[in-house]
């Protein structure tokens, strides 16, 4: 693992993802390494020949000092990084910010693969309406583990529990969710007593990590290529639309809310999660195309 420090004039980016008025990034690159990493194009800004996964910039900025400022503002932790990924826990550059962040007014968001952010469920606790999702998209340790080189899928849902347990709104995150591989229902019924929202996101393929996908699938389940032919090659959306129909029946049959592209709403503690399909919403796709190193 290749790691420098950076300085950078700042940390809070102005973005048009859902809900959120800034997306912060503590970090350049992460180690978790997933196969599948929209992020992975931010390697092109950074000058470095490793591959994705093998380097992460610290950064380093000037202190925020901003009172009004963020007020009533939402910033995401993070667009393009993990904020607790291992380097975290030396170098606290997410904790730090935090506690720039703390007195300033501004709502957070926080998504993470990681039971790290533990270490700081006091903090988070401080700020008003916050709320912590975890990547999980499979129950499956032996595809985890080919995917990414994060902490197992139950220690995700144990830190979710404890957040859930404390009063914080968690998100149960099911992304990306790899056609006929990610089993939607299997993972609400295992997160649905814990968190507060459950949030779907397709797998989009493209850039280069595209042919490493599809050419994973041909390898190690090729019954299923097919299918991300259509889906991936052809462009059909025939599986997207059948999963949202059962999706939708399913959450009627257990008395779930289920909503397209509206994040706004979440589940009161300890009543069944509310159910957001963002397939293919725009905002999301524009957002991943226009993330650009510019915000340092």
């Amino acid at each position: 693992m290749i790691v420098r420090e950076i300085e950078v004039k700042g940390v809070m980016t102005r973005t048009n993802l859902p809900l959120s008025d800034y997306a912060v990034n503590p970090y350049v690159g992460c180690s978790h390494a997933c196969r599948y990493c929209y992020a992975s194009f931010m390697k092109r800004f950074t000058n470095h020949p490793e591959p994705w996964g093998d380097f992460v910039d610290v950064k380093h900025w000037p202190e925020i000092d901003a009172p009004g400022k963020y007020a009533g503002r939402e910033a995401f932790f993070c667009s393009v990084t993990d904020p607790y990924q291992p380097l975290e826990k030396k170098y606290g550059r997410t904790r730090a910010l935090l506690e720039q962040l703390q007195n300033t007014g501004i709502r957070i968001s926080i998504s993470t693969k990681s039971d790290l952010v533990l270490r700081d469920l006091e903090l988070i606790r401080s700020f008003p309406g916050a709320r912590v999702s975890w990547s999980i998209n499979t129950l499956d340790e032996d595809f985890r583990r080919q995917m990414d080189r994060a902490v197992s899928i139950e220690r995700r849902l144990a830190a979710m529990e404890q957040f859930y347990r404390a009063g914080v709104q968690t998100t149960c995150f099911i992304s990306p969710i790899f056609p006929g591989i990610t089993d939607v229902k299997a993972i609400i019924e295992r997160a649905k007593g814990i968190c507060n929202l459950v949030w779907l996101e397709n797998l989009n393929l493209r850039g280069d990590y595209k042919g490493r996908i599809l050419e994973w699938v041909r390898a190690n389940r090729p019954e299923l290529y097919p299918l991300y032919r259509d889906i991936y090659t052809r462009g059909s959306r025939d599986y997207w639309i059948a999963l949202d129909g059962e999706l939708r029946d399913y959450a009627a049959r257990e008395g779930m809310t289920y909503l397209r592209d509206d994040d706004r709403h979440t589940a009161p503690f300890g009543q069944p999660p509310v159910i957001c399909n963002y397939f293919y919403h725009e905002q999301i796709t524009k957002s991943a195309r226009r993330e650009r190193a510019h915000e340092d």
